[in-house]
């Protein structure tokens, strides 16, 4: 097991705790590496002594027959047949049982054009591979069971190099006699794809020396869309004053190759290329120091191209310390590494190999200690959105700007509407998938369902409500500050074309109640800055004993949405002013569909005879009206009423029936 040194903690990218080891480079022993399927082989003398091949999955050791000097060695992605390239003409070949044993059979396929000298060769889909010569590429498919091949797909071209992308199975050749001149391959099953040739601009070179060299570029697949990297350094420049830059061509559906982006690096000298989580690093030997650029985060654009600076500044790897044998089996010593070794050699995405060592490395982010190193609250929230598995950082990131207030203040509008949009676009995907209808673009761009929010994390309003927004510190900040973020991320939401869920809108009043902030929660329900519902008329219903003015602003938000008659008429009945619910029934026209159990049973409860008299005769005139009788029918359940009402007026005069209609005709009116 490695462990790591401890010191001053400003790292923002580290080494994989726990490296793949293999056997280091010797005069027996010839290390190859294929970063197709990420496997290191060590060749022993040939193979006669052991072939040990190692990777993330991967630990086998089989022997094989010396017939010279290896070049090349790669299985296939089943691992059932193994390649090898003895020769500049010929790749071998030899079929692997599921065990991983070899059968000791070989076969063989040479290169077709008899001058050609093979650059190379990777395995594609299944059993298919390509061979880059120098005169063209060749793709054949293997058949171990016959133990033949057969010729697929041929092109000529004269090739100086050639780079491959496992993840986009993408090609790039240097051609031409400068070799700026690109020709970019997409390989199919069966098929390869020719993209239109491309040039490159030359960078500072040796006279005799290509203008682009192959370990100046890198195939990587950033956001899902397939990219070629290149390192380059302005013609005729100085390299000392530091004019090196990065240039990312972008490949459009497989169809179109386009210098997209410009990294502006600032040093000059030895640079090597790795891909971290859809962020470009640049290592630079001399400074020992590496960068990091995010080609989603905004740039400043030419018109053309976009240009991008350091996310952060350039710091060094994690210091690393590896557990190397004691003198006795029980002692354990710890070797620091050296960073940015000459013995370094780095392959996509983000490997490193020190072959003297013996050692293979994954680079990894450390986003605790780069989000110290942002200060750009904005970009912040922006490139953590952008990092895979980074939510919960995201989160204690926003958590941490709710105790800031009133620093990021300003910040807070603009980070919203960077999460809302992603929040959007979620939606609508979960719609589409439900219903086959997307949201109503009435975002305040419209333009926010074309653009591509897939690698980005979302944050839905529930996280707000139960994670984020709850983090104001108690009795620090005032509650309009409080408020109006709560507002702000409403109206972000609202301007985005996302629903606001009602528990959003019930933060808001119970803040302002929880720090008596009145008058404010006054006047956001006054000019209605707050959506009327029902569930927040209720809450102000509760509210009642805290703020007596709560009770009218939610009879007055019930009566404005006119969907609630009766929530209004329980809410009168409850209160007990139950001539003014019968006179909210009088108004809205519901005199023939309300229980007339309902307002019995409140009138009896109050105590009040006369209200009680003054409640039955209109129901008795309902009931005369509706039946031509006064009496109360069964389903009603009105007889213990009626009981009340005789206990109460048996043998009463007319004097008190003229009273009591004198309120009904007040209540009917």
């Amino acid at each position: 097991m490695e462990k790591e040194k401890e010191g001053n903690d400003d790292y923002y990218l580290e080494l994989s705790s726990d490296p793949i080891r293999f056997e280091s480079v010797s005069c027996l022993t010839n290390v190859f590496f294929d970063d197709s399927k990420q496997q290191v082989f060590a060749v022993r003398s040939g193979g006669v002594t052991g072939v040990l091949v190692k990777g993330p999955n991967q630990n086998i050791i089989f022997r094989m027959e010396d017939k010279g000097p290896v070049i090349s060695i790669k299985f296939s992605p089943d691992m059932n047949i193994l390649a090898i390239q003895r020769t500049n003409t010929s790749v071998e070949f030899m079929n692997f049982s599921p065990s991983h044993e070899p059968d000791g059979i070989e076969y063989s396929q040479s290169c077709k054009g008899r001058t050609a000298t093979i650059l190379g060769f990777v395995w594609t889909h299944g059993n298919e591979i390509l061979f880059v010569t120098d005169q063209g590429v060749e793709l054949f498919q293997v058949n171990p069971e016959k133990r033949t091949t057969k010729t697929l797909k041929s092109s000529n071209l004269v090739i100086n190099w050639f780079v491959f992308c496992p993840k986009s199975y993408l090609v790039l050749l240097s051609t031409g006699t400068v070799g700026n001149l690109m020709q970019a391959l997409h390989v199919t099953p069966g098929n390869i794809q020719k993209f239109t040739k491309f040039e490159m601009e030359p960078s500072t070179t040796k006279p005799g020396k290509l203008a682009v060299s192959e370990r100046d570029v890198a195939l990587a697949v950033l956001y899902g869309t397939p990219c070629i990297i290149v390192l380059r350094h302005q013609p005729g420049a100085n390299r000392s004053v530091g004019t090196a830059f990065v240039y990312v061509y972008t490949i459009h559906k497989m169809l179109t190759i386009k210098k997209s982006h410009i990294l502006k690096l600032d040093a000059s000298g030895r640079f090597a290329i790795n891909v971290v989580d859809n962020l470009i690093i640049v290592h630079h030997q001399a400074s020992k120091t590496s960068m990091i650029f995010d080609i989603m985060l905004p740039g400043v654009s030419d018109g053309t191209v976009i240009h991008h600076t350091s996310v952060a500044s350039a710091k060094s790897i994690k210091p690393y310390n590896l557990v190397v044998p004691g003198a006795t089996l029980s002692d354990e010593l710890l070797q620091p590494c050296q960073l940015y070794s000459p013995n370094w050699v780095v392959f996509q995405p983000n490997i490193v190999i020190d072959v003297k060592l013996g050692c293979l490395w994954y680079i990894e982010l450390r986003l605790e200690v780069l989000i110290k190193l942002i200060k750009d609250k904005v970009l912040l929230v922006e490139f953590l959105m952008q990092r895979s598995n980074a939510k919960q950082i995201l989160i204690q990131v926003l958590q941490q700007f709710m105790t800031e207030l009133p620093i990021s203040l300003m910040d807070i509008p603009a980070i919203f509407d960077k999460i809302n949009p992603v929040y959007r676009n979620y939606l609508e995907k979960e719609i589409q998938n439900q219903i086959g209808t997307p949201l109503q673009n009435n975002t305040k761009n419209g333009s926010t369902t074309t653009e591509n929010y897939k690698y980005k994390l979302k944050i839905e309003q529930s996280d707000m409500y139960s994670i984020i927004l709850p983090k104001f510190p108690e009795n620090t900040i005032e509650p309009k500050m409080i408020v109006w973020v709560l507002l702000e991320y409403i109206r972000s939401l609202t301007e985005h074309g996302i629903p606001v869920e009602h528990y959003l809108h019930e933060l808001v009043i119970t803040t302002l109640v929880h720090r008596k902030a009145y008058y404010q929660l006054h006047q956001l329900l006054q000019y209605h800055v707050v959506a009327d519902s029902k569930h927040l008329a209720c809450l102000l219903l509760s509210l009642e004993n805290l703020y007596p003015a709560a009770h009218q602003l939610a009879l007055d938000m019930l009566k404005r949405l006119g969907n609630a008659h009766e929530e209004i008429i329980e809410v009168l009945l409850s209160k007990g002013h139950i001539l003014a619910a019968l006179r909210y029934v009088r108004s809205v026209g519901m005199i023939d569909q309300v229980s007339a159990r309902k307002f019995l049973e409140a009138a009896k409860a109050s105590n009040d005879a006369t209200l009680f008299h003054s409640v039955f005769k209109f129901f008795e005139q309902r009931n005369l009206r509706l039946r031509n009788t006064t009496a109360f029918t069964r389903g009603e359940h009105c007889q213990p009423y009626v009981q009340h009402f005789k206990y109460l007026f048996q043998g009463t005069d007319n004097g008190c029936n003229s009273d009591t209609n004198s309120n009904v005709t007040t209540i009917s009116s």
